[in-house]
């Protein structure tokens, strides 16, 4: 029987366990965390990430490694994949765990995005800020995500306090300065990759953010058939390129016709939860199936889905699971402001049947401003 090992012990490391239990798959996670919500479901190793000696007894337990977190030290990868196979590979999460890195990546490649420029002073950032001009947004190179470490600069005026607020790290996790871009809306392509080269990918989807942290994700996304050709070959390039194993997402905004990267997640990603409940084979099978060589299952949608998430605390579960086709995930987790604590997963043949479903959700649990976007992209 093989055991995989994941580093980070996350509702992602969780929804991995759960969708390898069919396989025979067994499982040890590793995590900073004693109450890391995938220890619930499988064997918890805690450790840090840069502990030699916990790494080394966590890779003698394991056949292959993969992660659930994109911000594990890539020196902690490099030193496990001299012992065993990690996916996907630790060149991989080092260019994803850089944004400058990522961004130089995407130009390379041909792939269009908004203007971006490595800050290394308040000078700089001044002078970079009055040639993009405002707004613009600065950000940490590293670590940051879900709305963390970055500042909206909205005029010249702001440029101290963004320097105030982030200057300090430009020696730890360096800064980068992005061209803000009024885009029409935000989509996602979730994609895999085999061990053997084969290349699949989900339908495109949208997805609408509160705060920084994703709220809502709709399959197949209100796209061109252009759009959705176009978007999958930019995350295949980026695969081949990085010669990547398992899922990950890449993030782009649509303006008009244009499509403009945004990032990438080197893992399973949020925007594909729907996966779980709306398509033939969840993003979480198909990681395991790449990263342990199996062949990749089909990723086509079953009618029209939708994710939406649950922060800071889970809801009443009755209103989705009175629907025909409502799924509840709950990831075990204490309520917190602005934690992931889970999400509901709701499918339908066509999307007016989808639409009225999110309706009643929201009016039941009193979320009809989450609902909301997304049943006018299903209305049209």
């Amino acid at each position: 029987m093989t055991t995989v090992g994941i580093l980070g012990g996350g509702q992602l490391a969780r929804m991995m366990v759960l969708a390898g239990a069919p396989l025979g798959l067994r499982f040890v996670v590793f995590d900073p965390a004693a109450d890391a919500c995938a220890g619930q479901l499988a064997p918890l190793q805690v450790g840090a990430f840069d502990d030699l000696d916990a790494l080394a007894e966590f890779a003698g337990k394991v056949d292959v490694v993969t992660f659930d977190f994109e911000n594990v030290p890539a020196a902690s990868a490099r030193w496990l994949a001299e012992r065993k196979p990690v996916f996907p590979n630790p060149a991989a999460l080092a260019v994803a765990q850089d944004r400058l890195s990522e961004k130089t990546l995407f130009r390379e490649l041909g792939i269009p995005l908004p203007p971006f420029a490595d800050i290394r002073s308040r000078d700089e950032l001044a002078a970079k800020v009055a040639g993009f001009g405002t707004p613009c947004i600065l950000k940490t190179r590293r670590l940051g995500y879900d709305g963390k470490g970055q500042f909206r600069i909205r005029g010249a005026a702001d440029v101290d306090a963004a320097w105030q607020a982030l200057g300090a790290q430009v020696e730890t996790t360096g800064l980068i300065l992005e061209g803000f871009v009024a885009f029409d809306r935000e989509v996602s392509v979730v994609a895999v990759r085999g061990r053997d080269g084969e290349f699949r990918a989900w339908p495109l989807t949208g997805n609408w953010h509160v705060d920084g942290v994703l709220s809502a994700s709709l399959a197949p996304a209100v796209a061109t058939a252009a759009q959705h050709d176009t978007a999958i070959a930019y995350a295949r390039r980026v695969a081949e390129h990085l010669d990547y194993v398992g899922v990950f997402a890449l993030e782009l905004f649509c303006r008009g016709d244009e499509l403009l990267a945004n990032e990438m997640a080197p893992r399973v990603h949020n925007s594909g939860h729907w996966t779980s409940d709306g398509a033939e084979t969840s993003q979480f099978e198909n990681h395991l199936r790449a990263v342990l060589g199996l062949p990749l299952g089909d990723t086509r949608v079953l009618g029209r889905a939708c994710m939406l998430n649950w922060i800071g605390a889970m809801p009443d579960a009755d209103a989705v699971l009175a629907e025909p086709a409502g799924h509840w995930h709950d990831y075990g987790k204490q309520p917190r402001e602005g934690r992931k604590v889970g999400h509901a997963n709701l499918r339908a043949d066509d999307a007016g049947a989808l639409a009225d479903a999110l309706e009643r959700i929201g009016n039941a649990l009193g979320r009809q401003a989450q609902v909301e976007p997304v049943v006018r992209a299903l209305r049209g």
